[in-house]
C-alpha cells in the first residue's frame, strides 16, 4: 500500500478469483489483529508471514505467492528468459513453501533465474534487518556487499525492504509483484533513515 497502492487492488482482485470472497486486512501485522478464530490470512509480505505465523494462534497464514502459483487462470507476463537472482527474505527463511512458489512463479514467467551462492533457506540478510541496531552507514555498507553476491543484474524481491537494499547496492531490484503485473520496480525512497520513518508512520496509522 505504500508503494503502489493501485496494485494492491488488482492483487486483491486476483486472490477473489482464486480463493473466492475476501476482504483487504490493512491493520498492519505488528499490532495484534482482532480477528476471528480461524481466519486465514493471505499476507503479501514476508514479515507478515512470519508474524502471523508464529504470534497470532487464532489465525493462520498463506503468502499470495502459493496462492497464485496455484492457480492455472492467472494471466502471466512472458520475459523471454531473462536473466535474473532471487533474494530470499529473511522472515521467510525456513519457509521452503514461499521459497517454491516464487520460483515457480519466475519459471512460468519464462524468467531464467540464477541462484546466489547463499539462497533459500540458506540466504542471508540484505542488511535492512540490522537498521537500528548499527549505525546507518554500517546498514547501507552490509546492503551492498549483499547486492554484490547476486550473480545477476536484475533481482527479484518479494520484499518492499529489500528492493530498497538492492538498489542502494547498484543493482536492478524486480519486485515480484511488479513482475506479475508487467510493471516496472521503482524503489522511491531508499536511504534507510528516511524509508523506516515512512514505514512506522504507516504502522502507527494502520492499527
Amino acid at each position: 500500500m505504500l508503494y503502489k497502492p493501485h496494485l494492491a487492488e488488482r492483487l486483491l482482485a486476483a486472490v477473489r478469483e482464486t480463493v473466492g470472497p475476501a476482504d483487504m486486512w490493512l491493520t498492519c501485522c505488528r499490532h495484534v489483529p482482532p480477528l476471528l478464530p480461524g481466519t486465514k490470512v493471505v499476507n503479501t509480505g514476508p514479515g507478515c508471514d512470519r508474524r502471523y505465523r508464529e504470534n497470532y494462534r487464532d489465525s493462520s497464514t498463506v503468502s499470495v505467492w502459493e496462492i497464485i502459483a496455484g492457480a492455472s487462470g492467472f494471466p502471466l507476463p512472458d520475459y523471454r528468459g531473462r536473466e535474473m537472482a532471487i533474494l530470499d527474505a529473511c522472515p521467510t527463511r525456513t519457509e521452503t513453501r514461499v521459497h517454491t512458489a516464487v520460483r515457480e512463479l519466475a519459471r512460468r514467467m519464462n524468467i531464467c533465474v540464477v541462484e546466489p551462492a547463499n539462497t533459500r533457506t540458506a540466504g542471508t540478510c540484505c542488511g535492512d534487518s540490522f537498521w537500528g541496531e548499527i549505525p546507518t552507514e554500517r546498514v547501507v555498507g552490509l546492503m551492498k556487499k549483499r547486492a554484490s553476491e547476486m550473480p545477476s543484474h536484475e533481482v527479484i524481491v518479494y520484499c518492499v525492504s529489500c528492493a530498497k537494499s538492492v538498489f542502494n547496492g547498484a543493482r536492478q531490484p524486480r519486485y515480484l509483484v511488479d513482475l506479475l503485473f508487467g510493471e516496472g520496480t521503482v524503489p522511491k525512497t531508499c536511504e534507510p533513515d528516511r524509508w523506516h520513518a515512512e514505514l512506522q508512520a504507516y504502522i502507527d496509522s494502520h492499527a
